[in-house]
């Protein structure tokens, strides 16, 4: 490299980054430096970039690509601490080769959002240095009206508007996190031994819940577009025989109460109800008196998605979305729309009775965030990186059930696995994947049972793409060797 020209021609690492780099920071979004991050972790888990390969010098890819030096550097120190690349002192910096992690797994079970492509210490730091100015301090360290204040009823009015158009702030609760939402309506809706209905397949949160209620958690049968409304009706006319025949008896059965469903994206299906099945399934649930829970937190995730139920039908259903699927878990916001002002007062009582309050700090962050823009931005991020994942994983997996949206999958095993077979043994291969088995519920009354034999596979727990890319390697050459037949021992 001469001193008088940054960028030798001669230099093969500079020469053999030129295109692909430049392609690199024109395309995508946050900032440039972790798109040059990015790059380095796609090109690598595609094989574009092998370990030992080096990389040009700083300054001669700053002046390549026409930015400024700083974000280069700021690229480089991500890529280190990532474990992509590695500095070898007056040699240069090289790919790394990969790092031997023997304990630690890769998780491949927690539905969580995945890394938003942006900087979430600079994000943070900023968010709070803002909220500390406009706020009193002390304030946010005291108690606070239990369901959220008139301006945070607001700020997750703001937040629905997609799903549901607008709201009246004062049919709004904020929630310290949707199972404690959950908890809250199942105890405001319902009565000891009482009967809640769902899918045969559904979040593990919600039997848990309704077990420790007091409450009985029974199935209705679904097809491919989600549950039957014919097998509904007969659930509901099923469970309000039992009830009329066991009245007042203790632990006697009552009639079905409560209708819990996830139809956009479901978890863990990843199957989105149609719209003409919603508007069946509100039908039967008017004639029977069910009051509908729906827990929609994948909708911005799934394309062209159908009007929630509760857009279609608010005086019958209270709508529960999360930020901890769609932001961050840490936040712990949850935002409940309800039908009207005495089943918001019903809702706050039982809230109330285990929860006072969510957080303040973390909650006037996330609603802050939701006012000034910054959570959309963060969305953004976080919709981009899951669709991504989504391919990545179609591509080296194959097809899977349901939607290639969101942040899992759902994936039907072949017949020589079964799912906690399957599960235990990537167990063994670093691997933790959530069976079918974790999702189904047993029943006492004869209803819905589910015949799954499948695996959900969440993609975002796992911050670094070129991790979960050899993850989904290793996972697809698990479901490929067939175990029922014998292995043969040789020594």
């Amino acid at each position: 490299m001469t001193r008088n020209n940054p960028i030798d021609p001669d230099n093969d690492a500079a020469a053999s980054w030129t295109p692909v780099w430049a392609a690199a920071l024109q395309g995508g979004s946050g900032p440039r430096y972790l798109r040059l991050v990015d790059f380095i972790e796609r090109a690598v888990a595609e094989g574009t970039l092998a370990p030992g390969e080096r990389a040009p010098a700083q300054r001669a890819l700053a002046a390549l690509l026409g930015v400024d030096l700083t974000t280069v550097t700021r690229g480089f120190n991500e890529a280190r601490r990532r474990g992509l690349i590695e500095a070898r002192g007056p040699l240069g910096t090289f790919i790394a080769a990969p790092r031997a992690e023997l304990e630690r797994r890769v998780d491949l079970s927690m539905n969580i959002p995945p890394p938003a492509g942006i900087d979430t210490d600079a994000l943070l730091r900023e968010g709070l240095s803002r909220l500390l100015l406009r706020s009193d301090a002390d304030l946010l360290m005291t108690y606070h009206i239990g369901g959220g204040s008139a301006a945070d009823c607001a700020a997750g009015a703001k937040w629905l508007e997609p799903m549901l158009g607008k709201i009246d702030p004062a049919r709004m609760a904020v929630c310290p996190g949707a199972q404690a939402a959950l908890a809250a309506l199942i105890l405001a809706f319902t009565e000891p031994g009482d009967v809640v209905l769902s899918e045969p397949l559904v979040y593990p949160g919600l039997p848990h819940a309704v077990a420790q209620l007091g409450r009985r958690l029974e199935t209705v049968a679904t097809d491919a577009d989600g549950m039957l409304p014919d097998a509904l009706e007969a659930a509901c006319r099923l469970n309000s025989q039992n009830g009329l025949n066991s009245q007042g008896g203790q632990g006697g059965l009552h009639g079905a109460r409560l209708l819990y469903l996830n139809p956009t994206l479901q978890n863990p299906t990843a199957t989105t109800m149609p719209e003409t099945r919603r508007r069946a399934i509100l039908k039967v649930a008017a004639r029977c008196g069910l009051r509908i829970v729906e827990d929609d937190p994948y909708w911005r995730f799934a394309p062209d998605a159908p009007p929630p139920l509760a857009r279609l039908a608010p005086a019958q259903v209270c709508y529960l979305s999360t930020l901890s699927k769609t932001l961050s878990p840490g936040l712990r916001t949850a935002f409940l729309a309800l039908p009207d002002a005495a089943s918001h007062a019903r809702v706050l009582s039982a809230l109330r009775t285990f929860s006072l309050m969510a957080a303040p700090l973390t909650n006037a962050l996330a609603l802050q965030w939701i006012e000034d823009g910054t959570a959309a931005h963060i969305f953004a991020g976080v919709r981009a990186e899951a669709q991504a994942r989504q391919r990545m994983a179609a591509q080296t997996l194959g097809p899977a059930a349901g939607e290639n949206a969101g942040i899992h999958l759902w994936y039907a095993l072949p017949s020589y696995w079964q799912a906690r077979e399957l599960a235990a043994a990537a167990s063994t291969e670093g691997l933790a994947v959530a069976p079918s088995t974790a999702f189904e519920q047993t029943t006492s009354m004869g209803t819905a049972r589910s015949t799954a034999n499948a695996i959900r596979i969440s993609l975002g727990a796992t911050a670094e793409r070129a991790r979960l890319q050899a993850a989904l390697r290793r996972l697809s050459a698990l479901l490929a060797s067939d175990r029922s037949a014998p292995a043969q021992v040789l020594v």
